[in-house]
């Protein structure tokens, strides 16, 4: 009798912290929806979280301990790993060893490794993922209140009468958040929606005033804010002089920012302008709701403290609907912060001043505890070039990709002389560097905690058997902390274990000192921790753990909160005749990070299957660069080849290319290889938002689609990409290759099997097709033609391997109807795969509404994810059935 159960857990993606219910059977994961009594997401859930039963499976895993790419056992590996870095420390000292940690850890994996490392091994050099994208906002927290902690919680925007989101576009980076800001608009008639973002994006759908600025200008904007307010006595002043300092300074730094300097600077329309500062000066009921556009900056931290700035000078902190609101990117980035996986932090949210290096050395019993802080990640990856550090242990997180000046980390990484690498995945871009590979359970495989933005502790729970020799992180680190010397202090049975030890420091001689506190947790059993039901901390008493701050008593030494004075600033690196255009990076809608997890469900890459570069129609003229020509973007640390997408919500001599692809997936699409190494002074944060980079358009002679069983050596294609094919059947390669390329020379080398074929070609057109098969099975599929819009659309292509081949002649494949089909465009709705074709029909036929298209489609019913480009769909559709300026 099949065995089936369901089990509630927390969602591995973005820092909403949604929480789940998984259905199980045998030992399989099956389905996957919201959970209903999570508070984070009310049972809401966005696409990639619906599609992570897609994603499991060995398939890719890394599945044993590997030593210079020979499988070994646990023992060895074990005892390679703490022999290794027992030498070098007795060598070279404890600062030659780093970590480089992920907001993917569980809570209790990043307590376990930053003990290890700080606490016993004795290095500051523990760095984490989590410094490319929320750094800033965690040094601006600090600046104000003293503490790094998020005031404000979901609720607040339910209630609020002004949102501003600036530098995120919730609708596709925090999808079910975003559900919620619709919702509250729609219940709230009198809430007004603000968008501060140089491109047009998705979440402009619900806008009342976009304000697209010039790349990096956002201090400007926020001082003039707050020059406004002061100017136009909109300020507090019974809040400022009861519970603030530094207010004075403050606005004496903006006394040049007049509505017209503003303008003039943030390349914005006065009227605009003023609309904005008017409605925030009215308002009482205003979030600001601020991610990786603010914080991926050199002056990021300054930009923090300028938002919170106008948030103290009128009173806006601790009240319902009100308060700046940072919103984290990872779903542990803030679990990593309270266990103190950032350099300059020590653990509990506790610095490094003396008293707390003495605190945590008597609570962990060390006498090694780091006495400094350590190396932030571009200093970090720097000393590992520059041979100062001389092993480095990186846990659930892709550096290759992910950093910027990202061609020189893997260098570095080349060149290292120990490089440790814990991760679930095989093949990425950063294992390939590695000497030892460590197996990690994955999501669904690990047990633990996270907590999201805001501050809500949820369980991430087991619901499979791990594959292969697959362990927990917590275990890893723990075992090679024993056979280090380290026995009594890393001899945990279990992560229960763990996570009452993190609680118990967060307590410890505490008294209220320091904000962040669960150490009432600090005595769970096993049964308490199994059950363990979403908290929002702090837990002691004395604080509201709700809305942070409401007593107008901060976590500062006079208990005020600090007015900081802040500069405006504009990025540090312009356009020029060498490099005219300024490259920002970020987010897609289905995709997350760099690919490793949700590359793995094939519809996830529907909606967009290859790296590209938007721009608008002017630039692309300007370059005579026509939709998904292939061209290259460079900038003076790297090149990389992109298709160009033409998008006129993007301003002229400005692109944006996602931050996904890797070599895995894609030939040259590492993004952060363009991205220079500058970093905000204060928070470590790269500026990943205002590269000067140059394009140019690559001649491809023929373009060519190809469905394989096996990955297949493109070593000689101009260019490629790659995406999965449903169910583990194969993969989906589209290529650009030179004229004289020979497709029955690949054929007999891309197989191991000698593989017959069919074959139709037309010379004039450069069109090509083959269909290879051994024994009636289908192997391979080769579409080749000099115009890419006449290659078979992605869906038909998908479904090769799904067809019958019984009493199927192989030629149908390659001249037959279903081959001629029409494109039917991107894949809109992911949920239900309804494609663009079908909804600009439905829309000719009447569906011209969202509730209608729901009806007649089902798009837009689900996670909500594709309602705003249904929205301009809807727009672009004329009232006598031609469609505007489709691409």
């Amino acid at each position: 009798m099949a065995n089936t159960c369901k089990t509630k857990t927390t969602c591995p993606y973005c820092g909403v912290g949604c929480g789940i219910e998984a259905t199980v059977k045998d030992n399989r994961l099956i389905a996957v929806t919201g959970d209903a009594s999570h508070p984070a997401n009310l049972g809401k859930l966005c696409v990639k979280g619906t599609a992570l039963n897609e994603t499991m499976g060995e398939h890719g895993r890394l599945l044993a301990p590997q030593i210079e790419g020979v499988e070994v056992n646990w023992p060895t590996a074990i005892k390679t790993v703490a022999a290794k870095l027992n030498a070098i420390r007795n060598q070279h000292g404890p600062a030659a060893i780093g970590f480089y940690l992920s907001g993917q850890l569980l809570t209790e994996d990043y307590y376990v490794a930053n003990k290890l490392a700080k606490g016993f091994i004795g290095t500051g050099n523990v760095d984490t993922n989590s410094r490319l994208c929320m750094s800033s906002a965690v040094a601006g927290y600090k600046r104000a209140f003293g503490s790094d902690a998020v005031p404000c919680n979901y609720e607040d925007i339910d209630h609020c009468d002004l949102l501003i989101i600036t530098g995120s576009n919730a609708a596709w980076t925090h999808p079910v958040l975003y559900q919620r800001m619709v919702a509250a608009k729609n219940n709230n008639p009198n809430m007004k929606v603000v968008v501060i973002d140089p491109r047009r994006t998705a979440s402009c759908d619900i806008a009342d005033l976009h304000l697209s600025l010039a790349p990096g200008s956002d201090s400007y904007l926020f001082n003039g804010l707050l020059n406004y307010l002061s100017v136009n006595k909109k300020i507090d002043r019974d809040y400022i002089n009861a519970h603030t300092e530094g207010f004075d300074e403050a606005i004496s730094a903006t006394d040049e920012l007049n509505v017209e300097t503003v303008a003039r600077n943030s390349q914005l329309n006065i009227d605009d302008l003023s609309t904005f500062y008017k409605w925030y000066a009215d308002t009482e009921k205003t979030i600001t709701f601020y991610s990786m556009g603010i914080n991926q900056s050199a002056t990021g931290t300054d930009k923090c403290n300028a938002i919170i700035n106008c948030h103290l000078a009128t009173g806006r902190i601790g009240k319902l609907g009100a308060g700046p609101f940072s919103i984290t990117g990872q779903p542990n980035a803030m679990g990593g912060r309270e266990v103190g996986g950032l350099a300059n932090m020590l653990a509990a949210h506790m610095d490094y001043s003396v008293e707390n290096v003495d605190l945590v050395s008597q609570f962990w019993q060390s006498d090694n505890v780091s006495q400094q802080p350590g190396l932030k990640a571009i200093d970090l990856f720097d000393a590992v070039a520059s041979g100062e550090i001389k092993a480095i242990w990186i846990m659930g997180t892709n550096p290759v990709v992910s950093m910027p000046n990202a061609d020189k980390v893997k260098v570095a990484l080349e060149n290292c002389d120990t490089v440790i690498v814990s991760d679930c995945i095989e093949h990425t871009d950063t294992t390939a560097t590695a000497n030892i590979l460590l197996p990690a359970t994955g999501w669904g495989e690990k047990s633990g905690t996270v907590t999201n933005s805001e501050r809500c502790i949820s369980r991430q729970r087991t619901l499979l058997t791990a594959p292969g020799t697959a362990k927990d992180d917590w275990w890893i680190i723990s075992q090679v902390a024993q056979q280090m010397g380290f026995v009594e202090a890393f001899s945990y049975q279990s992560v229960r274990e763990v996570f009452n030890e993190h609680a118990a420091l967060s307590g410890y001689h505490n008294n209220g000192n320091r904000l962040f506190n669960i150490s009432a947790l600090s005595d769970l059993t096993d049964d308490d921790y199994e059950n363990f039901e979403p908290q929002q901390w702090p837990l002691a008493e004395s604080r509201n753990k709700t809305r942070l701050f409401a007593d107008g008593i901060f976590n500062t030494d006079s208990g005020k909160g600090q007015f900081v004075s802040t500069v405006a600033q504009l990025p540090k690196q312009e356009s020029s005749s060498q490099y005219p255009f300024i490259l920002n990076t970020g987010r897609m809608r289905d995709q997350w990070h760099t690919m490793t997890r949700t590359a793995r469900a094939a519809r996830l890459l529907d909606h967009t299957e290859q790296p590209f570069a938007a721009l608008n129609t002017a630039s692309a003229k300007k370059y005579n660069i026509e939709q998904n020509d292939l061209i290259s973007v460079s900038s003076e640390y790297g090149k990389i080849d992109v298709i160009a997408r033409i998008d006129d919500n993007m301003a002229t001599s400005e692109l944006f290319i996602p931050i996904h692809w890797n070599q895995q997936y894609a030939s040259n699409g590492r993004v952060d290889s363009l991205v220079a190494p500058i970093a905000d002074a204060i928070s470590g944060q790269p500026e990943f938002k205002a590269t000067p980079v140059l394009l140019e358009k690559i001649t491809v002679p023929r373009w060519a689609s190809i469905v394989s069983h096996k990955k297949i050596d493109c070593s000689q294609f101009i260019y490629w990409s790659c995406s999965h094919l449903a169910d583990n059947q194969g993969y989906l390669f589209q290529a650009a290759v030179d004229e004289l390329f020979s497709w029955q020379d690949f054929i007999a080398t891309s197989s191991n099997d000698s593989l017959a074929y069919e074959h139709f070609a037309n010379p004039t057109k450069l069109d090509e097709r083959f269909i290879c098969y051994t024994e009636k099975n289908l192997e391979l599929a080769i579409y080749s033609h000099s115009e890419q819009q006449q290659l078979p659309q992605r869906n038909w292509l998908q479904s090769l391997f799904q067809k019958s081949l019984l009493g199927t002649s192989y030629w149908s494949m390659l001249t037959g109807d279903e081959y001629s089909q029409k494109n039917s465009g991107r894949n809109i709705c992911s949920c239900f795969k309804v494609s663009e074709e079908k909804i600009i029909n439905a829309i000719y036929n009447g569906a011209d509404s969202l509730p209608q298209l729901g009806i007649e489609l089902k798009c837009g019913t689900n996670c909500g994810s594709c309602i705003p480009e249904l929205n301009q769909l809807i727009a672009r559709c004329s009232l006598n059935g031609k469609l505007l300026n489709w691409a």
